[in-house]
């Protein structure tokens, strides 16, 4: 036998055991795949509409409810919406002009506006956590709020100048690859009318909210 032939075929056999069982776990590996295919999802995997829909009025579908009764719809500013398709994001929205029924100072007027996005091409998880710190970081109050898709927060926040004050609330709701959102803003001065307080308009906003991405399976 020449001088090292018998170390060689060792090594000769063991690269070909090597490659015969690298083939039996790669078709194991995708055998388990075709069975589990969320096996291999990452978080940037596409997570399925749920049977979410857009419409052409969003004004409409997701109308704000529990809102317009403290509030009625402005009579010098129309409710404008628009929606939108493309085979990798879908999406619509609502804006509105709002008046405090009954009231006549500044500091009753309001606005709102509401968004849906179907995601189909990526998995919106990870942007609407991104979302959720920055805002937190801009110093607004976060709430968990439970029951409502896979995850849903509150956002509020009071952010005065002398005795002017900016009043921002927002609802947040991921379910699968659907966002939604409705965000309202309003302005009062101390010693005037104030807006509705951080409780009512967190009630206002999950209830209006429910009703919005309900309506958007139908």
């Amino acid at each position: 036998m020449a001088p090292g032939s018998g170390r060689s075929g060792n090594l000769r056999r063991n690269a070909v055991w090597a490659f015969v069982g690298a083939v039996i776990v790669s078709v194991g590996w995708a055998a388990a795949v075709m069975a589990v295919p969320g096996l291999v999802s990452s978080d940037s995997s596409p997570r399925g509409l749920r049977g979410y829909h857009l419409s052409e009025d969003f004004c409409t579908t997701g109308k704000p409810t529990r809102l317009l009764q403290t509030y009625s719809v402005s009579d010098t500013s129309a409710p404008t919406h628009h929606t939108d398709r493309h085979p990798a994001l879908d999406s619509m929205n609502c804006s509105m002009s709002l008046k405090r029924t009954g009231g006549g100072s500044d500091s009753e007027y309001a606005s709102l506006y509401m968004r849906a996005d179907l995601h189909k091409a990526v998995n919106p998880a990870p942007e609407q956590e991104a979302n959720k710190e920055l805002y937190r970081a801009r110093g607004y109050q976060v709430t968990d709020v439970p029951g409502l898709g896979e995850e849903a927060y509150f956002l509020y926040k009071d952010d005065p100048s002398d005795k002017y004050h900016s009043v921002n609330a927002e609802l947040d709701i991921r379910d699968g690859g659907m966002t939604y959102y409705i965000s309202y803003s309003a302005s009062y001065t101390e010693g005037k009318a104030k807006p509705p307080s951080k409780e009512e308009l967190r009630s206002a906003l999950q209830a209006d909210g429910q009703d919005a991405v309900r309506a958007m399976k139908k």
